[in-house]
C-alpha cells in the first residue's frame, strides 16, 4: 500500500509535531486538523504540510478532510477530564467519529495512539479503561487496516514530564515530597515513538497488530525525579509519600487548576507501566536511553546549543 497523503487528529501536540517532521522527510504530506490551526504557524512552513479548522468530532466534517488521503494518524489522548470533554469523549467517541468518517472517506489505513496497558476489562483508571475500549473501536472494522501503539511515558524536548518535574524542583526548595514514588516506568524517547509510526505506515506486516512501545531501561518514579534533579544540579532529597498520603494528595492536587496529580492519575499508576514484550524489536527500531537525550534539553544551554546538540544525537 503506498501511502502519500494522511490526515492527522491531534496532531498539533508533542508527539504530533515529531511525527509530523518524520513523515514530511519521507515526503508525505501532512494534512493536520486543529481547532486553533493560527496557533500552530510554526507547523505549516514544513513542505507538504496544511493545517485546517475542524470539529474533530463532526464525522461529516471529518469526512470531507479525509477524502483523497491515504492514512488516518488519531494521537488524541487527554490524561485529566477537563471542561471540554471527559475521558470517553476524548478516547472512545472520537475514535468512533474518526472511524465512521474512515469508512465514508474510503480510507483503507488508520494508525491509533493508545497506551501502554489500556483495558477496557481491567483498566485500573478511567483513563486506562477508556483508552482500551478506543482501541479495541479501532480494530473493529476489517475494511480499514489499523495498527495501534501503546507507550510508556513520553519524553523529549518540550515534553511533560522530565519538564514538569523539573519545574517543581526549582520551585520547591528543600526535601521533595512524591506521591506513588514506586511507581515505575519505562520512558520512551519521542523520535523513537515517531519513527514506529512511520515504520508502521507502509508495512502490512503490522496490520490489525498492538505494539507495546517502552525504553530501554526501566525506573520507579522516584529515581526519574532524582535523576531530573541531579541533571539540573539540585540537591533535593526524595521523599516517597505512602500510600495513604498519595491518595489523599491525588484528591486534593485534582482540584487546583490544571489539575497537576489527580485520583485518575494515582490509579494509573497502580499499574507498572513497563513491557512485558517491547514492540521496538519487532519493528527493528533500537530505543534511545534518557542519557541520550534528557541531559540536553534539561542543561543551561541556550536553545541553539540544545538544538544542535540534539542534532547529533539523533
Amino acid at each position: 500500500m503506498k501511502i502519500t497523503r494522511v490526515c492527522i487528529v491531534g496532531g498539533t501536540g508533542f508527539v504530533g509535531h515529531c511525527l509530523t517532521t518524520r513523515l514530511v522527510a519521507q515526503g508525505i504530506r501532512c494534512r493536520i486538523l486543529s481547532r486553533h490551526p493560527q496557533r500552530h504557524r510554526d507547523m505549516q512552513v514544513l513542505p507538504g504540510v496544511r493545517l485546517y479548522h475542524s470539529n474533530v468530532f463532526d464525522q461529516e466534517a471529518l469526512a470531507v478532510h479525509f477524502a483523497d488521503c491515504d492514512a488516518v494518524i488519531n494521537l488524541v489522548g487527554i490524561l485529566n477530564e477537563n471542561r471540554s470533554g471527559g475521558f470517553h469523549r476524548a478516547h472512545v467517541e472520537l475514535v468512533g467519529k474518526i472511524m465512521g468518517a474512515c469508512k465514508d472517506a474510503r480510507v483503507p489505513r488508520l494508525l491509533h495512539m493508545s497506551a501502554l496497558h489500556a483495558d477496557r476489562e481491567r483498566g485500573p483508571s478511567r483513563y486506562l479503561f477508556t483508552k482500551g475500549e478506543g482501541e479495541e473501536l479501532a480494530h473493529s472494522q476489517p475494511q480499514i487496516k489499523t495498527t495501534s501503539f501503546r507507550p510508556s511515558v513520553i519524553f523529549g524536548p518540550g515534553d511533560s514530564f522530565f519538564n514538569r518535574f523539573a519545574d517543581l524542583l526549582k520551585l520547591l526548595p528543600g526535601p521533595f515530597p512524591l506521591a506513588c514514588a514506586e511507581a515505575r516506568f519505562a520512558p520512551v524517547y519521542v523520535g523513537d515513538v515517531a519513527e514506529a509510526f512511520v515504520h508502521a505506515l507502509h508495512n502490512a506486516a503490522t496490520w490489525d497488530r498492538h505494539y507495546d512501545l517502552c525504553g530501554p531501561q526501566a525506573f520507579t518514579l522516584g529515581e526519574l525525579v532524582g535523576y531530573t534533579a541531579k541533571r539540573l544540579g539540585l540537591k533535593r532529597p526524595i521523599i516517597g509519600l505512602g500510600d495513604g498520603i498519595s491518595r489523599l494528595q491525588a484528591h486534593l492536587f485534582g482540584q487546583l487548576p490544571g489539575k497537576p496529580f489527580s485520583y485518575d492519575n494515582y490509579l494509573s499508576m497502580r499499574v507498572d507501566s513497563v513491557c512485558e514484550q517491547n514492540g521496538f524489536a519487532e519493528l527493528g527500531i533500537e530505543p534511545k536511553t534518557i542519557d541520550s537525550i534528557v541531559p540536553f534539553y534539561l542543561s543551561g544551554h541556550s536553545e541553539r546549543q540544545r538544538y544542535n546538540e540534539l542534532r547529533q544525537v539523533v
